[in-house]
């Protein structure tokens, strides 16, 4: 049997964390929630280990793309990360892939949507 994989979701919405945690869970995965970029690098230190990690941009205390180069820097050197929000101008996208995401989903999302970004790019 197949290791359940583990996804980091870190998101300011408490509404877009409970949406991920569902739409992922009922898919078989195992969610890790974190509330804002120094939470999500709080539970990778903890040893949260995830196979893919989600982040949104516009968070408080510390901003998606900071916490994807300190992910990046130390805890999830290969973890592909998804930037999951509601930017959608191409230096926006640029700044993302220059800080390490793999891809990219614009809110509002369809569930299906996340659910085969996360497969395509979890290993």
């Amino acid at each position: 049997m197949a290791k359940q994989k583990t996804i980091l979701a870190v998101d300011d919405s408490l509404t877009i964390r409970e949406l991920i945690n569902f739409v992922l869970g009922n898919a078989g995965f195992k969610v890790v929630l974190a509330e804002d970029g120094l939470e999500g690098l709080e539970r990778l230190a903890a040893g949260a280990a995830p196979d893919v990690i989600i982040t949104d941009v516009n968070m408080p205390r510390l901003d998606g793309l900071s916490f994807i180069e300190r992910a990046r820097g130390t805890l999830a050197r290969g973890t592909p990360i998804l930037v999951l929000t509601t930017e959608s101008a191409p230096e926006q996208k640029a700044r993302a892939k220059a800080a390490g995401a793999t891809g990219w989903i614009v809110k509002p999302f369809n569930p299906a949507q996340l659910v085969e970004a996360v497969n395509r790019v979890a290993p």
